[in-house]
């Protein structure tokens, strides 16, 4: 899920054939005149008033550079009969060859990204710092990207490392090579220095070809310091969204570009998980919610075109923007599942974009085509060098340990790993909380790497848990628990609830039929079958991340007698070793732990 950290945040379907994708079209047509005026695709050259401009964009790929495993490997397709099936998609091999099958024919294309490119990445990225994942996105000829919360995971200067290349300053340089960085710029308009007040990395990129001008404006959402650690966003400040693209608008408009396309780390969710579900119907924007829905009403109608992330949804469809005029407003899912193809008409007449043609869909990265033989090769060189740490087996599972739900499967293991953790160094430990948004992936039984089914690697547990977060113990009165509770769902949670996963013996009902805080039944709230005493301190378990109030938990992060203890994929690891053998594999938890009231 979007935030966390390494250091330590019934509508009308549309009824669409098997591969078909969702189709978000502006209800007015060009007037005939354009048409007359407008070539044909395969015969732009620039001579016509109107051209046709290729965009293509992803986001949230969190370098996952081979094909993610599990429901991180899926995205389900709604059917003509009004049904849904699931289709594999994913990885850089064949994402690479979608996006250059795609660029064929169209002589005007550019590709953009919406942030969170690199960080709580698989271990065959994050163990080298991204550069693989770098490396990957200039193969895949990556025009530009915004900025997003994981980009700061290591903070400033690394992020700078990135885009402008240097050996990382303690591992040095990987494979004898120097990284040569980003082929491509990081925009970070609202990202600026708290003493110069000036942005970190560049605010705008403007793509030129033959007389054709788009601009590109890229932020990040401005509550990345609550799901950020302290340490990866020390000394930045964070804008406002809306104001940073309409100012930077302005200032294209000036130089003479009017047509602006804006990347935004931000998202919404639509009211299906089908990719190719309309969210246009029943009236533009009906049917997708959240955060980027108000964005995208208050952006200047200026900008043309909104790419959206962090959410990790799918959807193509148009939210009417400060004029009334509908806008399109796209992301695709995340880990490289899916791509947006848009289609942009640039009027030469004006140097703007003729809204009224925009449309956009979204595609599955399908794993049926052939596999892109120059990221085969990069994703062979990486696996070989990271092969000696992430085949290294930790234990064993008796069936796949999802990471989906209220409460999930994996989110009981890791309290629990936690928690077994916590009383080794202190006996007194009561319970642990786990941040959802900490938890990358499942875990799968069927075998990935020939380790054998059920064996759990330490490259398959780094992608549940690469952050490299600390568990701390931390003294909190039975109140302070019960109100970190209540804080999953309210106050900055309750429009997003976070629900904390808990560790066993720890029990509780969430009444969703209520509002806020009254959400968790605080009578309710048992520890081991007795109610929580208000008045008694509990030592709690929990990651650096959350112990520093991160996801909105502040009661968190006012916690007594304060000990850091050692890193949490150990103590998962550590976990499963003990826990688990090939004879006796560790069960599927069954995350009965919350009792949630609908």
């Amino acid at each position: 899920m979007p935030p966390t950290i390494r250091y330590r945040r019934t509508h009308r379907l549309l009824a669409a054939a098997a591969g078909l994708a969702t189709v978000g079209a502006l209800a007015a047509a060009i007037p005939a005149s354009a048409h007359q005026d407008k070539p044909t695709p395969s015969h732009h050259h620039g001579s016509g008033r109107y051209q046709d401009v290729q965009l293509l964009s992803f986001n949230d790929l969190h370098g996952n550079l081979e094909p993610p495993t599990g429901s991180s490997g899926r995205v389900t397709e709604l059917q003509a009969d009004g049904t849904t099936k699931t289709v594999d998609a994913g990885g850089v091999e064949y994402l690479a060859t979608h996006l250059r099958n795609a660029r064929k024919g169209n002589t005007y294309s550019i590709t953009a990204a919406a942030g969170d490119m690199v960080g709580a990445s698989p271990l065959i990225s994050g163990l080298f710092h991204d550069e693989p994942t770098i490396e990957a996105l200039n193969g895949l000829d990556l025009d530009v990207t915004s900025v997003g919360n994981h980009e700061f995971d290591e903070g400033a200067k690394e992020l700078a490392r990135l885009q402008k290349g240097g050996c990382h300053p303690t591992d040095g340089c990987y494979g004898g090579e120097k990284f040569t960085g980003a082929d491509f710029p990081y925009l970070a308009a609202n990202v600026t220095d708290e003493k110069s007040g000036k942005p970190i990395l560049k605010p705008y990129w403007v793509w030129k070809k033959n007389g054709v001008k788009v601009g590109f404006i890229g932020v990040t959402l401005e509550g990345t310091p609550n799901i950020v650690s302290a340490e990866g966003v020390k000394g930045l400040k964070f804008g406002d969204e809306v104001e940073t693209i309409n100012k930077y608008a302005k200032e294209l408009q000036r130089q003479g570009v009017k047509s602006i396309v804006a990347l935004i780390h931000e998202g919404g969710s639509p009211a299906s998980t089908a990719y190719n579900y309309d969210c246009d119907s029943p009236g533009a924007g009906n049917g997708i919610s959240g955060p980027i829905v108000d964005i995208a009403k208050n952006v200047t109608p200026a900008v043309d075109a909104l790419v959206t992330g962090h959410t990790h949804q799918a959807y193509a469809c148009t939210i009417p923007d400060p004029a009334g005029r509908p806008r399109m407003v796209t992301s695709a899912s995340s880990f490289g599942r899916l791509y947006t193809d848009t289609t942009l008409t640039y009027d030469r007449w004006t140097g703007d974009i003729a809204r009224t043609a925009v449309k956009s869909a979204n595609h599955v990265v399908t794993r049926d085509v052939a596999k892109a033989a120059d990221m085969t090769s990069l994703v062979t060189k990486w696996k070989a060098l990271s092969a000696p740490v992430a085949s290294r087996p930790l234990g064993y599972i008796a069936g796949d340990i999802a990471n989906t739900g209220t409460e999930s499967q994996a989110g009981d293991l890791i309290a629990d790993a936690q928690l077994a953790y916590a009383k080794s160094v202190d006996p007194e430990a009561d319970l642990a909380v786990m941040n959802p948004g900490g938890i990358r992936a499942g875990l799968t039984y069927t075998a990935s790497s020939g380790e054998g089914d059920g064996v759990v690697t330490y490259g398959e547990a780094y992608t549940v848990q690469p952050f490299a977060n600390t568990v701390n113990l931390v003294d909190l009165t039975g109140a302070q628990v019960i109100t970190a509770l209540q804080q999953q769902v309210s106050g900055a949670n309750e429009a997003s609830p976070k629900i904390l996963q808990i560790s066993k013996g720890l029990t509780y009902t969430l009444d969703l039929t209520k509002t806020g805080a009254a959400r968790v039944v605080a009578d309710s709230v048992k520890l081991g079958g007795t109610a929580i005493d208000p008045a008694a301190t509990y030592r709690v378990a929990m990651n650096s991340f959350l112990a520093g109030g991160g996801d909105g938990f502040a009661e968190l992060g006012k916690g007594g007698n304060v000990r850091v203890g050692g890193d949490d994929l150990a103590a998962l690891g550590a976990y499963l070793t003990a826990s688990s053998s090939a004879a006796t594999p560790y069960p599927v938890p069954a995350a009965d732990r919350i009792t949630i009231v609908k």
